[in-house]
């Protein structure tokens, strides 16, 4: 029941206000997708990791990450599902795979772990989730309030998510791939995703102040 992860690298991530990609953005010393990759390695459940970057950085990843007889380095596309597809293709005849954020640098190891264990119990589709401590608003494009969710129905969606790798090729096979993460690709093919308990430290690092915070987080652990 192999496992194969794959970290879509090749976004450039503005809102982080870098001159690089946000992936290679250093956090004590290491670029963030390296610590990615490390997490899914760490976790013991990963069987091989698939790293899709910017086709100009191909060389440079693969001398840094592609050492490791256990990683793969494949150029990726202009969009997020480009490399994604490019991962699936690289992932061969995996029976699962997961599809991590870089950016969740900090993502614990037994998270991950996790979510492999459900897939191995039989779901076709795991995700990660927090509960939602904010009310949440829906509006119109005018900024007119249109409605209030029930927060005790809501949940804040993490990575790695993780799926039978027949069930995700054939949600990128049916062509529509307007989505936000990939489970909602998988939803509309009528397959029930698995929710997990998330964690804290696998916030996504998008913006200064979440750069702020991984890097204080890793000076108070060394």
């Amino acid at each position: 029941m192999s496992v194969v992860a794959l970290v879509p690298a090749a976004g450039r991530g503005l809102r982080l206000g870098e001159q690089i990609p946000k992936a290679f953005v250093e956090l004590g010393g290491r670029t963030m997708l390296a610590r990615a990759v490390d997490g899914l390695r760490k976790s013991g459940a990963v069987d091989r990791v698939v790293v899709i970057v910017p086709p100009e950085l191909l060389g440079s990843v693969k001398a840094d990450l592609g050492r490791s007889h256990d990683v793969d380095v494949v150029a990726g596309g202009a969009e997020r599902t480009d490399s994604v597809r490019a991962g699936l293709e690289a992932a061969g005849d995996a029976e699962f795979v997961l599809v991590h954020d870089a950016a969740r640098a900090l993502t614990p190891p037994a998270m991950i772990a996790r979510v492999v264990a459900e897939l191995k119990a039989g779901s076709a589709a795991v995700i990660p989730v927090l509960p939602v401590t904010d009310t949440i608003k829906s509006v119109d494009v005018l900024g007119m309030v249109t409605g209030t969710p029930l927060r005790s129905e809501l949940r804040a969606v993490q990575t790695p998510q993780g799926f039978s790798t027949q069930v995700l090729r054939e949600a990128y096979d049916a062509g529509d791939l307007a989505a936000t993460d990939d489970a909602s690709l998988v939803e509309r093919l009528g397959v029930s995703v698995q929710t997990i308990a998330g964690e804290a430290h696998a916030f996504k690092i998008t913006t200064p102040l979440d750069l702020v915070l991984a890097r204080a987080l890793l000076d108070a652990d060394s």
